[in-house]
C-alpha cells in the first residue's frame, strides 16, 4: 500500500516561520536519549522555523497538561509538538492530556497520521492514539514516541500545512483567527 499527498506550493508567497515548542512525553527517556523529540527539532529547524521551547516530562497527565497550559498560555508559541505517550498501556496519557486542554480537536489529524502511518507499518498503525487539537490560539499535535513515526507526521502532514506557501490551504494563514472567540464581545 502506498499513500501519496499531493503538495501544491505557490512560489509568490514568502514563507512565515512558526515558533514551535517540543514536549516528550517518558518515563524512560532523558533529554540526551531524546531521539523522538531530536528528530522533531531537527525537522522543526531545517524546515526554517523557530524552537521556542522543549521539555521532557513523566507519563503523567497532569504533569504533561500543566505543560501544555503553560506553552498555550505563552504568546511567544505558535504550535506543540508532543511526542511519546499515544499507546494503549496503562502508563499511556498523553492523549488524555491533550484532551483535556483542547478547546478543538482536528478529528482529521489522527485519520491522516493513520493512513500515512499505515502505508508504511501496515495494521500495526491501529495501535497509535495520535490526535490534535488547538486551544488558546495554540496547535497543540500529540505524535506516537518514535523517530519513525515522528517524521512521518512531520513529513508527510505538518511541514506543508505549516508552510504557509501550501495551497488550497494551510494552518499557517488561519492562526490569526484561532483565537477570535476569545475577542468577540
Amino acid at each position: 500500500m502506498t499513500f501519496d499527498l499531493p503538495r501544491r506550493f505557490d512560489e509568490s508567497r514568502d514563507f512565515l516561520p512558526v515558533r514551535f515548542a517540543v514536549l516528550t512525553v517518558s518515563d524512560t527517556r532523558a533529554e540526551a536519549d531524546d531521539r523522538s523529540g531530536d528528530t522533531l527539532v531537527e525537522r522543526i529547524t531545517g524546515a526554517g522555523h523557530l524552537l521556542a521551547a522543549r521539555a521532557l516530562v513523566r507519563d503523567e497527565r497532569d504533569a504533561i497538561a500543566a505543560q501544555l497550559r503553560a506553552w498555550i498560555g505563552d504568546p511567544g508559541i505558535d504550535a506543540v509538538l508532543s511526542t511519546g505517550g499515544t499507546g494503549l498501556t496503562g502508563r499511556d496519557v498523553t492523549v488524555e492530556a491533550h484532551r483535556d486542554v483542547y478547546e478543538k480537536e482536528i478529528d482529521a489529524f489522527a485519520v491522516l497520521f493513520t493512513l500515512v502511518s499505515a502505508a508504511k507499518i501496515g495494521t500495526s498503525a491501529i495501535q497509535s492514539r495520535a490526535c490534535a487539537g488547538v486551544a488558546g490560539g495554540t496547535y497543540l499535535f500529540a505524535l506516537p514516541g518514535s523517530p519513525g513515526a515522528c517524521r512521518d507526521a512531520w513529513d508527510e502532514i505538518l511541514a506543508p500545512q505549516f508552510d504557509y506557501r501550501h495551497r488550497p490551504c494551510n494552518f499557517v494563514e488561519i492562526m490569526p483567527r484561532l483565537d477570535e472567540h476569545m475577542r468577540r464581545k
